[in-house]
């Protein structure tokens, strides 16, 4: 501890801080003030305890020693006290500590989400990993629960990590297969075979490297690599298929035992007699009861587990350390293990019964004969000579193997022709390393299913005779390929991820992992290439070829090597075998749990739980299913490539991960292990695809389909994981890189497609007031392109941020809703009309910028008591023209069908009027692609003046839909001139007087507020309690104007406009306060000169706006009456056309350059579509978007 000079300054106990009388230890003796004097660091290993009264600190002086007592202050507050130090850092009080930490005052405000270096590195150092199947480090730990007391691990790497690899890499292949590898392939291309798979492995160890030295890897190996490499979609994939190749592996090392146990060690206790089926039924029955057992012990406890594998590492040490012992005596002294042949076919040493490898042998007659038999040769196939004689009679009898041959035992019997033709002859099966016997085992001997293994160095009479099952030759029982040789050698190199699965048991796991792992496989590697040179000098060919050891007597091949007896590699592998299969038992469990517990596969949460320790029970129970069906199948060379297409699934994406982050350079992509290279996985990458594909083309395409089907299943219903995955930074490196070559220029017309902005209105309750505007961008869009959809939130950014954020996710939800992929943005702006205006130019990125801006009709906007929502609507579509955006604008929004409401028959009827692009014939085209409108007909109608010729016009718009690839009906709509009606006229008369009224209520509003605030001030009440502004006000919010023609046409007129721009808006917002909270009249009036005369004479105390006593005078503007000519002819022909139609598609026109008719344009949109049920109003962009071009 450094040396600490303390000042203490005397001080009243009072004058301390929150100090309180009931401290007696305190409060009767004078306190002091300590105050550091110097910068050398404190130890603060004891912090303040919260249940005593009072705490003192102990500190030595640098000169004397003397023990200086520290006071502290107990607060009493809510019956609950609280203790604080005034002179140093508390470390269980974060306010205290941002109150006295004086240095940090100008950060005390965010010190809760901002804390201090020293909080973080104390938090960091505390830090310790977590066990497998724990919660993971980034998840954070419920707050009170208290922790146990863990044990720090220390394994290093040789106990850690290159042992467990060693057993894991190490197993059933080595014993049982690689010696019918080397003989099959010969030693070159079995070297070829291991190589291969060893630096598959190498390359797949150097990223794996790299990966867990990126950052602390907690307990769950490669699938926690590689999911937080490639993302929860990857890594749940790959996760799961390791966990299936793990169990399938459980079952290829009890499929190995078995048949170690019924072939080598106890042949007789073999349920059914016989081979092939019966073999394959026996290792069925023993294989269930292996795996019962092994799932019993692990259910039990792993901890057993544990202690067996030191147990069962030894037999694999000592078996492999036998088989190097055993070639070097064979250099000295062979073993004995004859190999019986006839010519060149290897004979099955189970059918020599009486140990004869020839064909007759010279027996001594029981009783005395004038003649004896007396054979000239051993081999010979002639028959007996007679010779008389007085000796002992001695007789030529057959062997056992005649009779497999041969119709009798006589000598004379009809025997095979190939049996005839060639002697026997008896080879040493161990030749020895010194023999020579490597130049004949280099070269490959396939063989396909039911060949005879044959020594081609043996000269044999070639008869063309075929060999019969029940002859005693040794079969192949398999055809043989180097591709199927691939898959069944490949799972002996597997087990390379043992050591990160023991990273939370490792004193250093990011120097012992990649230490240990690339240890382990080259020492694996070596045995194995070592292996492979041993086994092709020292052991016959033939005898390499037999998988089983019939040919010699039944003995595992290994063994016939293996010194000083061939029954060290019998126990030896069989223990070995056990024990990796309970390690597969064990692990694959935990895998799955991990997954489950990762809530990424949510029909998998299930198996996330088990015992009150943590054992995953329901994840045991699935694994030992899992392992049932691979043992069902019983044949361990059809097993083995199943597991070949899971880890090499699984290697591939841990290559992928690395050669991702490095190239991506990541920032937090800063790996302690350095000697990696994007080339180096990408290559490993490589080998594993291609070893796929080699080893089993279609398990390959399985093991891919399985894994592609998890991974859409999660991306459409798993859990939303952001874990910075590799993926993601692929994601935005991608997008960069496409957005920056969009930007290169404008999309051809070939390309466009609608990029929609969708504009949605949100209630008081923040609830979507149109949600089938989305519905209907949805149908539009077909889950194809940009869509983007915004709202404005009315207010102050600063204060309305959380109602933003709530707008937002009511968005989101709503877009899940209706499966509408895209993008949400919510802008909060003073005035709807200026957020929707900086939303149109904002909104996008680069090339990705929205070309058509969708939005609803305002509905009863005559009757609405606000006109922003019309002057809003206007605006709007004079900023999309501004920007050469495309406008739909559906109306009756509510009337359109949903995405469940399928029109079965009808017509989309387009009115093309004038050409704007083309929006008009491409909107119907891409609204068909969705099922809603599939079954509806096109139709196209134009519009022919008199000095048109509308026949030659239907030719050719017809020939223009042939070249568009449009299948439509065309119709051309002759529109005749006419005078101009007279309900044209009365109701463009109506239309002006409604107008002209709502302007003059609006300009003697302004005058009133000017009256009643002069100034700046508000306006003051007067005497009779009233203000000014009451009592000239004078106001009609509800006006009708009633004319009977044909029908009732009804006008309700606009309220006052207080935020009004375009009329008197400075006026409005100059006096502002004056009269705004007034309660409004409402005078309903059918505009009379008796009706006026009459509300002058009752309201003679109000003062009529100027101007008004002539608007009954006003005569329509003539633009404006041919403006609604226009309309009414229009509407009258598209109702008569289009009155069935399933949705009707117009041409909008466009808005008035002078803002004093925005409420008669609204008007003649609205008599353009009346009586239409669902119209889409549809203004193009400026731009070409269809062509007839390729």
């Amino acid at each position: 501890m450094a040396s600490v000079r303390f000042t203490v300054t005397p001080t009243k106990a009072e004058d301390l801080p929150g100090l309180s009388d009931t401290s007696p230890d305190l409060s009767s003796r004078s306190g002091a003030r300590v105050r550091f004097g110097s910068r050398e660091s404190v130890n603060r290993s004891d912090p303040l305890s919260e249940t005593s009264g009072g705490v003192t600190t102990v500190a030595t002086a640098a000169g004397g020693g003397a023990e200086t007592p520290e006071h502290s202050s107990t607060e009493q507050g809510d019956g609950n006290s609280k203790i604080s130090s005034v002179y140093i850092n508390n470390t269980h009080g974060v306010d205290d500590d941002d109150f006295y930490d004086r240095n940090l005052a100008l950060f005390e405000e965010e010190m809760d989400t901002r804390p201090k270096v020293s909080s973080l590195l104390s938090r960091l150092a505390n830090y310790t990993n977590l066990t497998q199947g724990a919660k993971e480090h980034e998840e954070a730990e419920s707050i009170g629960e208290k922790k146990k007391a863990s044990k720090s691990p220390q394994m290093g790497t040789f106990m850690g990590v290159y042992l467990p690899c060693l057993q894991n890499i190490f197993g059933v292949i080595l014993f049982l297969r690689l010696t019918w590898v080397v003989g099959t392939a010969g030693i070159l291309q079995a070297l070829c075979i291991v190589f291969i798979c060893c630096c598959c492995t190498m390359l797949t160890a150097i990223s794996m490297s790299a990966i867990a030295t990126n950052g602390v890897v907690p307990a769950g190996g490669s699938y926690f690599m590689i999911s937080r490499s490639l993302g929860p979609e990857f890594g749940g994939a790959v996760g799961l298929c390791f966990y299936l190749g793990t169990t399938f592996a459980g079952a290829l090392y009890i499929l190995g035992a078995v048949e170690i146990l019924v072939v080598y060690i106890a042949p007789k206790a073999a349920i059914f007699e016989g081979e092939g089926a019966a073999m394959l039924n026996n290792m069925r029955i023993y294989g269930t009861i292996f795996l019962l057992l092994m799932s019993l012990l692990v259910f039990v406890g792993v901890k057993y587990v544990n202690k067996l594998a030191s147990i069962f590492l030894a037999c694999v040490i000592v078996s492999i350390i036998s088989i190097y012992v055993g070639a070097l005596v064979s250099a000295f002294k062979e073993p004995h293990f004859p190999v019986c042949m006839l010519g060149n076919r290897t004979i099955n040493s189970h059918d020599v019964a009486d140990d004869q490898c020839r064909k007759t042998v010279m027996v001594q007659m029981t009783d005395t004969t004038e003649t004896n038999l007396t054979a000239a040769s051993e081999n010979s196939t002639m028959g007996p000579t007679l010779f008389p004689t007085q000796t002992p009679a001695m007789m030529e009898k057959t062997t056992f193997l005649w009779k497999h041959f041969c119709q009798g035992p006589e000598l004379n019997a009809s025997c095979d022709e190939y049996f005839k033709a060639n002697n026997f002859t008896e080879i040493t099966g161990i030749p020895g390393l010194a023999s020579g016997i490597i130049a004949e085992n280099l070269w490959s001997s396939y063989l396909s299913k039911g060949d005879v293994l044959e020594k081609r160095s043996l000269s044999s009479s070639h008869i063309s005779h075929p060999t019969s099952a029940h002859h005693p030759y040794v079969f192949s029982d398999i055809t043989t390929s180097f591709t199927l040789l691939v898959g069944i050698f490949f799972p002996s190199v597997t087990g390379i991820m043992a050591g990160s699965n023991r990273s939370g048991d490792l004193k250093d796991a990011q120097r012992s992992i990649p230490i240990g792992t690339i240890l382990a496989i080259l020492t694996t590697s070596l045995v194995y290439l070592s292996n492979v040179v041993l086994f092709g000098a020292c052991i016959e060919g033939v005898v390499l070829r037999d998988k089983f050891g019939d040919s010699v007597k039944g003995n595992l091949v290994v063994g016939t090597l293996a010194w000083p007896s061939p029954w060290v590699i019998v126990i030896g592998s069989f223990f070995s075998t056990c024990g990796a299969g309970l390690q597969s038992l064990t692990g694959a469990p935990r895998l799955l749990q991990a997954i489950a517990k990762d809530n990424i596969i949510p029909f998998l949460r299930v198996f996330g739980h088990g015992k009150a320790n943590g054992e995953p029970t329901w994840a045991l129970l699935l694994t030992a299913l899992i392992a049932e069906l691979g043992i069902l199948i019983a044949s361990l060379d059809l097993v083995a490539p199943i597991l070949t297409m899971f880890f090499l699934m699984c290697y591939l994406f841990v290559n992928l991960a690395c050669a991702l982050q490095t190239l991506l350079r990541t920032p937090n992509w800063r790996p302690r292990f350095s000697y990696y290279h994007w080339t180096l996985s990408f290559l490993g990458m490589t080998i594993c695809l291609a070893l796929m594909f080699i080893s089993s083309w279609y398990y390959a395409i399985v093991a891919m389909v399985i894994a592609g089907m998890i991974y859409k299943y999660i991306e459409y219903h798993g859990a939303e994981k952001e874990w910075g995955d590799g993926i993601r930074g692929l994601s935005l490196s991608a997008a960069r890189y496409a957005l920056l070559r969009l930007e290169e220029g404008p999309p051809h017309t070939k390309n466009w497609r609608p990029q929609v902005l969708v504009l949605l209105k949100l209630d008081e309750d923040a609830h979507v007031k149109s949600p089938r505007l989305l519905t209907f961008a949805s149908q539009l869009k077909a889950g194809k392109g940009l869509t983007i959809v915004g709202t404005v939130v009315s207010g102050n950014f600063l204060q309305s941020y959380g109602e933003a954020l709530a707008a937002e996710q009511t968005l989101k939800h709503l877009m899940d809703k209706e499966r509408v992929k895209g993008f949400c943005q919510c802008i909060v702006a003073q005035k709807p009309r200026e957020g929707i205006s900086h939303m149109i130019q904002s909104s996008g990125l680069g090339g990705m910028k929205p070309n058509t801006v969708v939005m609803g009709w305002p509905h009863a906007w005559r009757q609405s008591d606000d006109p922003q929502t019309w002057k809003t609507f206007i605006n709007t579509v004079r900023v999309t023209t501004a920007a050469h955006l495309a406008l739909l604008v559906p109306k009756n929004i509510s009337l359109f069908p949903s995405n469940s409401e399928l029109c079965t028959e009808g017509y989309i009827d387009v009115w093309w009027i004038v050409h704007d692009g083309g929006m008009l014939m491409l909107l119907p085209f891409l609204l068909r692609q969705h099922k809603v409108w599939r079954k509806c007909a096109m139709r196209i109608f134009t519009v022919a003046q008199m000095e048109d010729n509308s026949i030659q016009m239907k030719k050719d718009l017809a020939t223009f839909l042939y070249h568009l690839r449009i299948e439509a009906d065309v119709e051309v709509v002759e529109m005749h001139d006419s005078d101009i009606s007279a309900y044209t006229y009365e109701r463009t008369l109506m239309m002006e007087q409604r107008s002209q009224m709502l302007r003059q209520m609006r300009l003697s509003k302004s005058d009133r507020e000017r009256e009643g605030n002069p100034g700046s001030s508000s306006s003051r009440p007067e005497a009779g309690g009233a203000t000014r502004s009451q009592r000239v006000r004078w106001s009609f919010d509800d006006a009708q104007l009633v004319k009977d023609r044909n029908s009732m046409l009804r006008l309700t007129s606009i309220g006052s406009d207080d935020d009004d721009d375009t009329d008197g808006g400075e006026r409005d917002r100059a006096a502002s306060g004056g009269g705004s909270s007034e309660h409004h009249r409402r005078v309903q009036m059918t505009w009379t000169k008796e009706k006026t005369s009459q509300y002058r004479a009752t309201h003679s105390g109000c003062s009529t706006p100027e101007g008004f006593r002539d608007m009954l005078s006003i005569r329509p503007d003539h633009s404006n009456v041919r403006r609604m000519h226009t309309a009414v002819k229009l509407n009258e022909v598209i109702v008569n056309k289009s009155h069935d139609a399933r949705l009707v598609l117009l041409n909008m026109p466009g808005p008035p350059r002078n803002p004093d008719g925005d409420e008669n344009y609204m008007e003649f949109l609205e008599v353009l579509t009346e009586g239409l049920e669902r119209v889409l109003l549809v203004r193009g962009g400026g731009s070409e978007v269809i062509t007839i071009y390729s």
